[in-house]
């Protein structure tokens, strides 16, 4: 009874605010005859009739498809160089320059230039989230490796632990909270990528219907368009905490005992 009352705890927790954000904006705009600020129910019915039929596998699942290939893509990259970077000194001085320039960069203004190289299919769509999300998933690894406790690295060292053993036993679990943190921000970073990728020269995805609807004075479409990325991010968002809950269920664990000890 108490888990099934601190789980509704939680949920109502989880969605209070929006549910009171949501009623203050049906109440204020309920008599509304703006054209640009429809009110909340005809956003509503418009988003039933706009994304519950075949919008969902026509723009929706090929939005999801790209957002997954280049989340994924980042945070492989991303932990890959990161973990170069963190572990030579030597590589990090050398490569510090030039990933400072490529990162000074914003990913959208590279969409121009892909689309002359890449074509305007979804390689290039996939090819802006990859580079524009890994830089916090990078940077994040780069730190947590370099912050690996000198007593664990001797001990590592001391048992034979050399190469992928290492790396697979030391590296990655000793710099997995601060890996964790960078996926969480790289993950913001490739919805709102993903969405401005779709806007250049498509003919699907969510940002493509947007602007769509927009350009067709669509106004309610539009707003539930929007609506339908606010609720897909936060569905990503819950997904990615119960990810995380399991990844550093370790390091929570370890964090209490030293809780306990002080």
């Amino acid at each position: 009874m108490r888990t099934v009352l601190r789980g509704a705890g939680r949920l109502g927790y989880l969605l209070g605010l929006p549910a009171v954000l949501l009623a203050l904006w049906w109440v204020l705009t309920a008599s509304s005859t703006d054209f640009y600020f429809p009110p909340l129910r005809t956003i509503l019915s418009a988003f039933g009739e706009t994304w519950f039929s075949s919008r969902i596998v026509d723009d929706v699942l090929p939005s999801v498809a790209r957002l997954a290939a280049g989340y994924l893509g980042a945070v492989a990259l991303g932990v890959t160089v990161g973990v170069l970077l963190g572990s030579s000194r030597r590589i990090r001085l050398l490569a510090e320059p030039v990933l400072e320039f490529f990162r000074a960069v914003p990913p959208p203004v590279l969409i121009p230039v892909l689309m002359l190289f890449v074509g305007i299919g979804d390689t290039m769509k996939i090819t802006v989230i990859v580079i524009g999300s890994m830089w916090p998933v990078l940077l994040n690894t780069a730190e947590g490796v370099r912050a690996i406790d000198e007593v664990l690295a001797d001990t590592a060292r001391s048992y034979g632990l050399t190469g992928a053993a290492r790396l697979r036993r030391l590296v990655l679990p000793a710099a997995s909270p601060q890996i964790v943190t960078g996926m969480r921000q790289a993950l913001s970073i490739s919805i709102i990528l993903m969405v401005i990728s779709e806007m250049f020269a498509s003919s699907s995805g969510l940002g493509y219907t947007i602007v769509q609807f927009q350009r067709g004075f669509e106004i309610p479409e539009m707003w539930s368009g929007i609506l339908l990325l606010g609720l897909l991010g936060f569905l990503l968002s819950l997904l990615f905490g119960r990810f995380e809950a399991r990844a550093l269920r370790w390091y929570r664990g370890w964090r209490q005992a030293q809780k306990g000890k002080s």
